[in-house]
């Protein structure tokens, strides 16, 4: 399920960091903690394991802020109604208590340097794009990222080599990720049954290299890619899993949020 969220600056002009996902999953977070806090540090402290591994899922993503706004160096100058896309894979009957979760919530988005607060002034549930699909019956949909999707490989100091869509590995790379969200998801799914494509546009892909927990030590960088498509087939249940829950590494911080592209 997902949501379409109207943030509205509770200080008129507003500056936020241009890094802003984390501050900004932290603020999601928080808001999960103050109506349920169980479910928050579940997803926060463990998440979805997938069985024989200390691989966790969160299960949720977001996308960019949209409205406008303006950078200078670090920051961004906020000038407008943001729009954002909160995305979780959490079964329908929840629809309505998430939504109430946000509405009329702030949502402070900060570092060390600048904090801003926003008040959720709407919240919009958005149609799933894969009812009209039988789950026995495999489909083949294209998606757009709506915020950068991540892909990469452990190197052999056990950090990520981060790779572009233009390299082969990436659909790999994607692919495996949806794969283990549906292992610790338990969903089955049989070998060469999913299968993922890139699709490049006329312009190269735009990388983005984002800074998480800026100003600590804690300090890392991830780079996301936008501007190509993926194909994805699968069944209604496999293809909900990717789009709710993400594409790629990162979904928590916002990464590899997914749009279907209507043709």
């Amino acid at each position: 399920m997902r949501f379409r969220l109207q943030l509205d600056s509770k200080n008129g002009s507003s500056i936020i960091p241009i890094n802003y996902q984390y501050p900004l999953s932290a603020a999601i977070y928080k808001t999960l903690d103050n109506a349920d806090a169980d479910y928050a540090a579940f997803l926060h402290e463990e998440g979805y394991n997938v069985d024989g591994s200390l691989k966790y899922f969160k299960l949720f993503t977001f996308s960019d802020l949209k409205g406008q706004c303006k950078g200078n160096n670090d920051r961004l100058h906020i000038n407008s109604i943001m729009e954002l896309i909160v995305s979780f894979h959490l079964p329908e009957a929840a629809q309505h208590f998430v939504k109430g979760l946000f509405l009329s919530q702030d949502i402070d988005i900060a570092d060390k340097k600048s904090k801003a607060s926003f008040k959720v002034i709407c919240v919009e549930a958005l149609p799933d794009p894969f009812t009209n699909i039988e789950n026995e019956v495999h489909s083949t949909i294209s998606v757009r990222p709506i915020s950068p999707c991540v892909a990469g490989i452990k190197n052999d100091k056990d950090d990520y080599d981060f790779i572009p869509p233009t390299d082969a590995r990436f659909a790999l790379c994607i692919q495996y990720n949806w794969e283990q969200k549906l292992i610790a998801l338990k969903i089955p799914f049989n070998e060469n049954e999913l299968k993922v494509a890139v699709h490049l546009k006329n312009t190269k892909p735009k990388s983005r290299l984002m800074t998480i927990k800026a100003f600590t030590k804690q300090q890392t960088r991830i780079k996301g890619y936008l501007n190509f498509e993926l194909e994805l087939t699968g069944n209604q249940e496999q293809l909900q899993v990717i789009y709710n829950a993400g594409a790629g590494l990162y979904n928590a911080l916002g990464m590899g949020c997914l749009d279907v592209v209507v043709k």
